[in-house]
């Protein structure tokens, strides 16, 4: 297919854009938009750049987003760095997949994958966040074998180890080598990438809509969302 020169200006243009801001607003740049919504030539060439680049190019509702694959670390995060920015020092792989639990977690409590929408609370306090990841951890501990934990992805055992590990601080410590401090490096984190509004001073956790519609229309479809469930050992929504 030929392309005319005005199109591929303006698709590197709208790249460009989201390489430098990873979202597109129709508010921001309502040019920019509607090239990519209304000229398919456009949207093509976005979306082909975005595969060379290891990534995705997404609109949802009236925002076009940039989402870097999985394996994608250089517009993404590795493991390793992902590990610097929300362990302690001197981190294992039992921290770090402590900390994805952590989000995952905070995730199955905000949306359950059911109907229109998936969300089903507007927002979480911290005390309670950090009581259903003791609960769950504990529970996947003592009800999945070793043989099961293979076969779920999670060493739930590995995972409270690192948990146990980390010391409570009444206080309120930001010190990642206590249980409060570390869910507050993560929360923090997800703050600087837009899917959370961290409240600190209620300690209070809400959504974005940037996280709403990631969740709606690209992560929770029924398949997802009951292996998600079954790897936490949970059971809440159970469908006949």
């Amino acid at each position: 297919m030929a392309y005319e020169l005005e199109e591929i200006r303006t698709g590197q243009e709208i790249f460009y854009y989201l390489l430098e801001n990873h979202e597109l607003r129709e508010d921001n740049e309502p040019l920019l938009y509607k090239a990519y919504t209304e000229q398919e030539e456009v949207q093509n060439l976005v979306k082909s750049q975005g595969e060379i680049a290891g990534s995705n190019i997404e609109r949802y509702g009236n925002v076009i987003y940039l989402i870097p694959k999985e394996e994608n670390n250089f517009l993404g995060f590795s493991k390793a760095q992902l590990r610097d920015v929300l362990c302690k020092s001197n981190a294992t792989d039992k921290d770090y997949y402590l900390s994805q639990f952590v989000i995952l977690t905070l995730l199955v409590e905000f949306f359950d994958g059911q109907g229109s929408s998936s969300k089903t609370r507007e927002y979480i306090k911290v005390g309670e966040l950090q009581n259903c990841i003791s609960k769950r951890l504990k529970e996947g501990a003592d009800n999945v074998n070793e043989e099961e934990e293979e076969t779920a992805g999670i060493a739930f055992s590995n995972i409270l180890e690192a948990y146990e590990a980390l010391r409570s601080d009444e206080k309120g410590s930001r010190a990642r080598t206590t249980k409060e401090g570390f869910l507050h490096q993560i929360l923090i984190f997800l703050q600087k990438q837009g899917l959370i509004e961290y409240v600190e001073q209620d300690e209070m956790i809400k959504t974005t809509k940037k996280l709403d519609n990631f969740m709606d229309w690209n992560l929770l479809n029924q398949n997802n969302y009951q292996r998600v469930l079954r790897v936490l050992g949970g059971n809440r929504h159970e469908q006949n």
